[in-house]
């Protein structure tokens, strides 16, 4: 029988909500780890947190860690075949729990949370992707996001082999010809499937795909404060990425907070490793502090 890795304890009864601060803690936690000690299901919870600040988390880790058991069971001792691997994960993730995309309402902002998503059993299919990775993860298994645009996919490798599956669409196994139409769909007739949309990305990727939904619905809707939140989110994730830290300073450049745009313009000048980008932040900063004086 599949067993569960990781921590996997019920929390106990009674804690209270999380403080903004301990969750940016937590993030910033998660940004120092290596990718692959990442929990991706503990990340993706103190993401929806920062929008949800006076609900406590324990109901909805219990929840993850329920999903987690239920799949180690229904895999049972078929732990290395790939095959029961998939049926498992639909049937606990998506049959028993009845987890589906969010077809009807798919821009609905409670989509890329995922404390709602758990709510409402519906989501972006990078918000469902994540409860799948989750589940696998616990019972040991390789389980990864893929470099598919416009529509989030996972793979999933057991006993020497991997099968690709949609968890927007019931976590059904996905072959070459299915993505071949799918990628024309949201790109084009024009547009080939390579061996690069079959690569997997890092969990931090992945949660950062995740937070960019909320960025850019925040971004649509002229929420700026719930904009620049999830950026600094991702920076917190990520610090070491200069494009986040150059795109927290643009957000907070036009939002008047002109010593939160240089403190983030210069973070990104010291993680940037292109020369002539750093000339260029340099500038900015530069001009930044003559407006502020």
């Amino acid at each position: 029988m599949a067993t569960l890795s990781g921590r996997g304890e019920l929390p106990g009864p009674g804690a209270a909500a999380p403080t903004r601060e301990a969750v940016h803690a937590g993030l910033q936690a998660f940004g120092r780890q290596s990718d692959e000690a990442i929990d991706i299901g503990e990340a993706a919870l103190l993401l929806a947190a920062l929008e949800r600040p006076a609900v406590p988390l324990e109901r909805y880790r219990a929840h993850l860690h329920e999903l987690a058991q239920d799949f180690a069971e229904a895999l049972g001792q078929d732990a290395g075949d790939v095959d029961a691997a998939a049926a498992a994960l639909a049937e606990v993730v998506h049959r028993r729990h009845g987890y589906e995309g969010d077809s009807l309402t798919y821009d609905d902002p409670q989509n890329a949370n995922l404390m709602r998503v758990i709510d409402r059993r519906k989501g972006l299919p990078v918000a469902l992707g994540i409860l799948y990775m989750h589940a696998a993860r616990k019972s040991g298994l390789v389980a990864d996001g893929l470099a598919f645009p416009g529509h989030f996919l996972i793979g999933v490798t057991a006993g020497g082999r991997r099968l690709l599956l949609d968890p927007f669409n019931g976590g059904r196994t996905v072959d070459a010809a299915t993505m071949r139409q799918l990628l024309k769909s949201l790109g084009g007739e024009a547009t080939e499937l390579s061996p690069a949309h079959h690569r997997a990305v890092p969990t931090r990727s992945v949660l950062l795909r995740l937070q960019n939904n909320v960025k850019i619905r925040a971004v649509k809707a002229g929420e700026t404060a719930r904009a620049t939140e999830a950026l600094r989110a991702m920076t917190a994730l990520s610090p070491a990425e200069a494009g986040l830290w150059f795109e927290l300073g643009e957000i907070e450049t036009r939002a008047g907070n002109l010593a939160a745009a240089i403190a983030a313009f210069e973070t990104a000048r010291e993680v940037e490793s292109d020369g002539r980008l750093k000339l260029r932040l340099a500038e900015v900063i530069s001009s930044l502090r003559r407006r502020l004086n």
